[in-house]
């Protein structure tokens, strides 16, 4: 079995159990219940886009992009009884040879009274210390009711090695499921096992996206090519002649999808909460007195740095100026979130819903930060505009890209819609920092992305990288651009070289997870350190805010 059985899409009578092995199996089933009396089969799927290549970390050697066969197995167990806690274990049998994993147990989703630990992560991406910080995560608090994740669970979302078996130790399952072998200094860590019996509930960050399909690219050069839709669209439609074939929308939107940007082995793994655009990875769901939006809020990650051989964030690369069809077109979004689009007017219904607005605890997550003091708060979160400067015989010499801030459609539209609405917390991440902000309306904001490893936090001593050519007034080379200053840490923070306290955490040897803590009297977030490098390190509670009650 490539993972253990993980939790997936609980009901107030229901939840689904999966798991992957390297086979297809003939037969593959859950055994449950008190005494593992009732048995429930499973269905299998081959997933489509999984592979390797040279570049992975594998046990086999690959010298050449290679597909690895890899098969989802998902059983939905059901009659299940609210509060009620079960064990269960599953099985994959193959030519009369049975498989079969330890016991762990399922309960649906919890009744609204009950008190919640809910472990709040993102941006895992196989870094170093996430080992440590889940495995220091379950020593505090022995298990979690689910795992909100904000994004970013591994580098390359088609290396299948990045989700079961980097031989480095550190892959997105083994992390979560207690099967993790990371040292760091001298210790070795082993995540934690969580995902066996807690439902976790994902969104996509920009590291759940590949770009361009290719039978023959690296993974990591087709993960980086990933260009608008409507682009591909257009070169679609120029290039068909449909006097001579019928016209598919499926075979179009697929043919767009491998020559633009694809969710495919996201959507493949997961289970999310149907919506009514259910290919659009957003979603809405309850889980005990907590209303959970999960939105598409990510765009493509492209470097900031001022070299023209890059094709970047504010510039194409010099030596593709003349193939357009090589262009990266900047750092465009891959779903708005502007009125009138489809994800916007969703979630406009959903905040006006019954569940919503009768819901104690009103979160929202996505992967993009509104607010930060990292590096990946710029440009604004908008279209880029292009503009193209030219030499006095014509030829192009600069082909740039203008976000202007105005537009940022975080900013402009998405997050007033949220504060009207009542939400007490956008949780995102994408930074690999900790910080978080308070709006005079009182929604809290909280990246908690140090998990794994960090980029820093961009104050008067550490300016973002920005080129020569950037207005600082539209991108901003110090500070949270978007108006709110951070909120000190409440109880521990840590100080610089002068004593003063830091507002954030962005380190490579402490790591930060945060808990969701729920019960009568109220909501509670609580955000702890660890120094995964003295051998004398305590986990240390740093910072703790309240959430008001909407009752």
């Amino acid at each position: 079995m490539l993972s253990d059985p993980f939790l997936q899409l609980p009901t107030p009578d229901s939840v689904q159990v999966v798991w992957f092995t390297e086979f297809a199996g003939d037969n593959h089933w859950v055994q449950w219940g008190h005494d593992l009396e009732h048995r429930t089969k499973a269905t299998t799927q081959q997933l489509s886009r999984t592979r390797e290549d040279e570049w992975s970390y594998t046990f086999k050697t690959y010298d050449q992009l290679s597909p690895r066969p890899i098969w989802r197995h998902q059983a939905v167990i059901t009659g299940l009884t609210t509060g009620e806690t079960l064990p269960y274990q599953v099985f994959s049998e193959e030519h009369q040879q049975i498989q079969h994993s330890e016991i762990f147990s399922l309960q649906p989703s919890p009744p609204a009274e009950k008190p919640l630990k809910i472990l709040l992560t993102s941006d895992h991406q196989l870094m170093p210390m996430v080992a440590a910080n889940i495995q220091q995560a379950i020593a505090v608090y022995g298990d979690f009711d689910a795992v909100f994740h904000a994004g970013d669970m591994v580098n390359v979302p088609d290396r299948a090695s990045e989700w079961f078996d980097d031989r480095r130790g550190r892959s997105f399952f083994p992390v979560l499921q207690g099967r993790a072998s990371v040292q760091l200094g001298n210790r070795i860590y082993h995540g934690g096992q969580i995902l066996q019996s807690t439902p976790m509930f994902p969104c996509p960050g920009n590291h759940e996206v590949m770009g361009r399909n290719s039978q023959s690219k690296a993974l990591h050069l087709q993960f980086k090519d990933a260009r608008p839709q409507a682009i591909a669209e257009e070169e679609y439609f120029e290039q068909q002649d449909f006097s001579d074939q019928q016209y598919d929308p499926v075979q179009v939107n697929q043919w767009i999808q491998d020559h633009s940007f694809n969710f495919q082995t996201y959507r493949e793994i997961f289970s999310l909460p149907p919506t009514p655009a259910p290919e659009k990875q957003y979603y809405a769901v309850s889980f005990g007195n907590i209303r959970l939006v999960s939105l598409m809020v990510t765009n493509v990650w492209r470097s900031a740095q001022q070299n023209l051989a890059v094709a970047g964030r504010y510039q194409e690369s010099d030596q593709q100026l003349h193939e357009p069809e090589n262009w990266g077109h900047g750092q465009h979004i891959f779903e708005p979130i502007t009125p009138g689009s489809r994800q916007y007017e969703w979630l406009k219904e959903e905040l006006g819903g019954e569940a919503f607005r009768q819901a104690k605890y009103k979160i929202v997550m996505f992967h993009h930060p509104p607010h930060s003091l990292g590096g990946n708060v710029t440009p604004p979160y908008t279209d880029p505009q292009p503009y193209e400067e030219y030499s006095p015989n014509g030829t192009m010499v600069h082909r740039r890209y203008h976000y202007p801030k105005g537009d940022d459609q975080i900013i402009k539209y998405l997050i007033p819609l949220l504060e009207n609405a009542g939400v007490q917390l956008v949780f995102y991440g994408h930074s690999h920092l900790w910080n978080r902000f308070v709006s005079p309306r009182g929604t809290h904001f909280l990246e908690t992305s140090n998990v794994g490893n960090s980029y820093g936090a961009h104050l008067a001593d550490n300016p973002r990288s920005l080129p020569d050519f950037i207005d600082p007034s539209n991108d901003f080379p110090v500070g949270n651009p978007n108006g709110l200053s951070p909120v000190i840490p409440t109880i521990a923070p840590l100080l610089n070289d002068e004593g003063e306290a830091l507002p954030y955490i962005a380190s490579n040897k402490i790591t930060v997870f945060s808990v969701l803590e729920t019960n009568d009297d109220g909501a509670v977030v609580k955000s702890y350190y660890f120094d995964t490098i003295k051998d004398d390190s305590e986990v240390v509670l740093f910072d703790q805010f309240i959430l008001r009650r909407d009752d």
